[in-house]
Order: C-alpha cells, then structure tokens, then sequence
C-alpha cells in the first residue's frame, strides 16, 4: 500500500481507502454487523487506514461499526464520518447551526469517541455555500474538541470550489472517474494550491467500471441502480455518474480494449484515479472481503501509459462528455 498526505490535515492515508455505503451488505440489503466487520478488518489488515462512513450509512450501523473496528485495533486508522442528509426534506432551509451541531453530537455517541477526526456535510444544496455561519460553526466545534478536521462531499465542481474559499475546509469528496474528468480541469489544481485534500468517491461509477456490468444485469428493488437512474430519490450523477446506461456499457466495452484481455477493469479504473496527483485517496465500497482485496491491489499496478491514458480520454470525449461535462 503506498500512502498520500490528505492535505491541511496532516493524515498520512492509503490511497486506496474504504467507503462504507454499502459495506454492510449490497446497495438495498438489510446491513450486517458482521459482514460490515469483517470488511474493515480484511482492509486495515492490507494497509487500509482511512475509513469513510456517514450518520445516514445503514441507518448509523455503518458508522457504529467503524468506529467499533478500529477501536479494537493497534493501528491508526482514521475514521471519517459526514451530516446534513438526515435532514428531510433535504433543503438548504433545514441546514441550521442547531441541527448540524446535533448531528455532530448524534455522531460522536453513536461512534463512541470524543471528537471526530473528519466531519464532512454531506451534499448540502448549493445554497449552503453560500451561507459563512454554517461553516463557521464548525471552527466552533474544533475549538470545543468534537471535530478535527472539516471536509465536504459535493455533488458539482462549483460547490467543491465555492467550499474551499472558506480555510477551515480541509478536506473535498467528489466524484472522479473514467467517466467524469472534469474535476481535473480546474479544480485539482486549485485544491493543490490551497492544500486541500482530495477524496475520490464513486470510482467505479456504481459499478459500470468493474467491466462485470452488462445488458443482462438485474439490479434489486431498493438498489439505487434501479430506480435512480433519473434522480428520483437524489442527485443522478450518483448513479452510474449520470451516464446513460446503455451508453455506458458501450464505452466499458471500448475501454476494456485498452487493457490486457485478462485485466481486472476495476482495478485499472482506480489505478487510473490515483494517475492524478491532486487524489489523496480514492474511495471504493465493498459489500464482500474479497472486494476489498481486488480494490487494494491497484495500488500496486504499473501507472498507466501514455496511450492508455489518451484512449480513456477519448472514449470520454466520444460518448460521455457531452451529456455529462458539464451539468457535475
């Protein structure tokens, strides 16, 4: 495992860490305590030291068991956790400094810790941005012991840029993959001069990425795969990154072409995030063990080549920028 500074806050983590959304089980399953514990311990066991969850994760199971595994290990991991999506409706109104400041304290006790290493607010509308009292809160509660550090999971390059003008922003979540480049226009370069850190989620774009996706795969009823491919529940561009999926999997199939006919695709599709030195650490779920052993082995594949690298670029010019580019 190699390790990458996660900016302003000083974490030396694994560049392949673990996200949690799904670690108790597949999208849409009742979560298991004990899969979900089995999945953190196999990944801290491979290097893994940087775990992310969120108070909405398997109803806060999600967040209760990393905090539980890691307080049972010698090594230092460092967990961390988001808010704001327990408010409902999901509006920038019910973003207060009461509510997020219960959260944080929900958070605390349901993780049994004193303060939290990285407190993300978890895609809050646009609108949030632009309000300094929210973020201002969280100075207070650094102050106060609870958090460490503060980060944020944006849904658009604007917000992400928008959040780091405010200092105590040390960390930004956002999504980058094969197909959605365009956080690396500007903004990486941007987080590099602030020093924030980079923390690349949905890498896999909801699995299309793994190669193992085709027209015959059935998704179950309460899998995001199923039914939000319009964004009916949320932001589409966390399903399948927003691309069309028939589109997709034709352009999976022309970027298979560039590798190896026995590549593992998900593993170059990680090994491709981390070409980026902006990333600190790329995100991937996993729902069993051996998810997690396939994820962490990318870290040790050779960097992609020029020609790879090129091909990608042109497989996204071809079929995904245009209806993706530029609404995320």
């Amino acid at each position: 495992m190699k390790y990458r500074t996660l900016g302003k806050t000083g974490f030396k983590v694994s560049e392949v860490s673990l996200g949690t959304w799904q670690v108790g089980g597949r999208w849409g399953e009742p979560f298991g305590d004990e899969n979900a514990e089995t999945i953190i311990n196999g990944a801290i066991d491979l290097g893994v030291n940087f775990i992310d969850t969120a108070d909405v994760y398997g109803g806060s199971r999600s967040e209760a068991a990393a905090a539980r595994v890691v307080k049972a290990r010698k090594e230092d991991v460092r967990v961390a956790t988001k808010c704001g999506r327990r408010i409902n409706p999901h509006v920038a109104e019910g973003y207060t400094v009461e509510a997020l400041e219960g959260f944080v304290d929900d958070s605390l006790r349901n993780m049994g810790v004193e303060t939290i290493d990285l407190i993300q607010l978890h895609c809050p509308p646009t609108e949030v941005y632009y309000r300094p009292e929210i973020f201002a809160l969280f100075d207070r509660l650094n102050q106060a012991g609870k958090i460490r550090n503060l980060g944020v999971s944006v849904e658009k390059v604007e917000e992400a840029i928008k959040a780091i003008e405010y200092p105590n922003v040390t960390t930004v979540q956002i999504i980058f993959n094969m197909f959605r480049h365009r956080p690396a226009e500007l903004f990486f370069s941007l987080a590099e001069q602030k020093n924030v850190g980079v923390i690349v989620r949905v890498p896999l774009a909801s699995g299309l990425l793994s190669g193992k996706i085709t027209h015959e795969t059935t998704f179950g009823p309460e899998d995001h795969r199923a039914f939000n491919r319009d964004g009916a529940a949320f932001d589409k561009g966390e399903t399948f990154s927003g691309v069309d999926f028939e589109t997709g999997l034709q352009a999976v199939g022309e970027i298979k072409a560039l590798f190896p006919a026995d590549a593992n695709l998900a593993q170059w599709a990680l090994r491709w995030v981390l070409m980026f030195d902006a990333v600190s650490c790329v995100i991937p779920g996993a729902s069993k063990p051996w998810h997690v052993a396939s994820n962490v082995a990318a870290s040790d594949l050779p960097a992609l080549t020029d020609a790879q690298m090129a091909g990608v670029k042109a497989v996204y010019e071809r079929y995904i920028k245009d209806p993706v580019h530029y609404l995320w």
